[in-house]
């Protein structure tokens, strides 16, 4: 059981003093502005990421390219490559799909989005 956890059964227990249950409402308050300060500032490995992610970013093109063609393009390894395209596709600079290639079977291709394409399926 975490801290958050026993707290909360703390503060919706029935039983239980309002002087504890006020207790636990803080501390629960704490845990939340100190969760809120650590996620506001980018991590070491974040900062260091960042022109990683900007070099893929400009390797990437319309035409989907996998991974490890990437990674071989960027110098980085195909996990380190593969992690920080996640990283891109859920902030939407690049898109998913995939790409058959002979021998290897289906694998995960990424390009870049097209904006005056997606402006146009908008109706923009």
């Amino acid at each position: 059981m975490t801290n958050r956890e026993f707290l909360t059964a703390i503060s919706s227990a029935e039983s239980l003093t309002d002087d504890l249950r006020k207790f636990a409402e803080d501390a629960i308050a704490k845990m939340d502005e100190r969760n809120a300060k650590r996620n506001a500032r980018p991590s070491k490995t974040a900062i260091e990421n960042a022109p990683i992610k900007d070099n893929l970013l400009t390797l990437l093109t319309t035409e989907p390219q996998t991974t490890t063609d990437l990674a071989v393009k960027a110098g980085i390894s195909t996990q380190k490559a593969s992690a920080l395209l996640v990283q891109l596709l859920h902030e939407g600079k690049c898109a998913q799909t995939e790409v058959k290639v002979p021998k290897k079977g289906k694998q995960k291709a990424y390009a870049i989005i097209d904006i005056e394409e997606e402006s146009e399926d908008k109706g923009e």
